[in-house]
């Protein structure tokens, strides 16, 4: 039996849209209309959720927009990305039910299609330092979701000391949506363990890969807890490798060094972990951009985060999915340049030869 997974687009709300990367294209610049047309392509191509990315300086502000493109869409999940440090627990959790409302049930009514990507941000303007910043975190995780449960708040923590019912609106299911969270950090695999529902893991090798699921586990476990992992990369599929690799190198075509760099600086979390991460894979790949088969890393030139792509052929992609699916993962978050054409290309070379369906929390 096929092992089926979630399959997720992404919608460049954080000025991310290029035809060549680095090079502003007006059509591809965050809008809500661009960005909503992302999102309705993903839906109308099959995809079962969709991330909605968060940045304080750059293009949008996803709580506004996800409210307004949930009233567009009938089928899709969206994966709201949220970040702690603008947020105050208790207006989190009635913000995260309103919208759960406003989105509606899921095809079986039995429960929302809002998820949440948790993110350990700074209040803008401020700095601390990432072992508090990510215990915050931790307790934010743990105060929704008691209020979100419908229980009775008395919590005594670090950073916030509260006692308070649930306020009266709830999410549809009753119960608090999934929480996405992602970082390589000690501290943010601590507070994954601890407080998050999905651990999600951006590009590396297989084995990687595998130690960091391995460790992830072991750490949930001692919390008498269990992980779901996801994996969040770009992807070029085209009908032959070479088209595949030349596409890759267009993209790069018209990138100087200097405005990679400027792009790559300008994101609030430039100089966390998983972002220097990315640069050691980029450091350790060929002379081609491939850290190993079908993994590029030539994204990461000119974007913070994210920074390599699957490449190749509808089954060598295919491949390559289920390979990490081997490993554990059971929900993708993809993404392609431009990305409503990438999610088309997608959507009708690789995603019907994939067992995928919302990811069963």
């Amino acid at each position: 039996m096929t092992q089926q997974c979630e399959i997720a687009w992404f919608s460049a709300l954080c000025d991310d849209d290029y035809e060549f990367l680095g090079v502003p294209d007006p059509q591809l610049k965050s809008s809500w209309e661009h960005c909503r047309n992302i999102v309705l392509r993903a839906e109308e191509g099959g995809f079962d959720n969709i991330l909605l990315p968060s940045g304080y300086e750059l293009g949008l502000d996803t709580t506004a927009f996800a409210a307004a493109v949930a009233t567009q869409v009938r089928r899709i999940k969206l994966l709201w990305a949220t970040r702690i440090g603008e947020d105050w627990p208790p207006q989190l959790a009635r913000r995260i039910a309103t919208m759960d409302r406003i989105l509606g049930p899921n095809a079986a009514g039995t429960a929302g299609r809002l998820n949440v990507n948790i993110i350990s941000s700074d209040i803008p303007g401020e700095k601390m330092p990432s072992g508090p910043r990510y215990a915050r975190a931790t307790e934010v995780m743990k105060i929704v979701r008691t209020l979100l449960n419908g229980e009775h708040l008395d919590f005594e923590g670090e950073h916030y000391k509260l006692k308070l019912d649930p306020a009266r609106i709830s999410t549809i299911s009753g119960k608090c949506p999934a929480f996405y969270f992602g970082g390589l950090s000690d501290e943010a695999r601590q507070c994954a363990a601890e407080a998050a529902d999905v651990y999600l893991m951006w590009p590396d090798t297989m084995p990687n890969v595998r130690e960091v699921i391995a460790d992830m586990k072991a750490r949930a476990a001692r919390f008498g807890r269990a992980l779901k992992f996801g994996y969040r990369a770009h992807v070029i599929v085209r009908e032959t490798e070479d088209e595949a690799r030349a596409y890759a190198a267009r993209l790069l075509s018209k990138l100087d060094d200097a405005t990679g760099t400027a792009i790559r600086e300008k994101s609030l979390d430039a100089k966390n972990y998983g972002v220097q991460r990315q640069g050691e894979l980029r450091a350790s790949a060929g002379d081609d951009g491939f850290v190993e088969e079908h993994l590029w890393t030539g994204i990461g030139r000119a974007r913070s985060g994210c920074g390599a792509a699957i490449v190749g052929t509808p089954d060598q992609v295919l491949a390559k999915l289920r390979a990490y699916q081997a490993e554990g993962i059971e929900a993708f978050i993809l993404s392609g340049y431009p990305h409503a054409q990438e999610a088309d290309l997608f959507a009708r070379h690789v995603l019907p030869h994939i067992e995928h369906a919302p990811l069963n929390l």
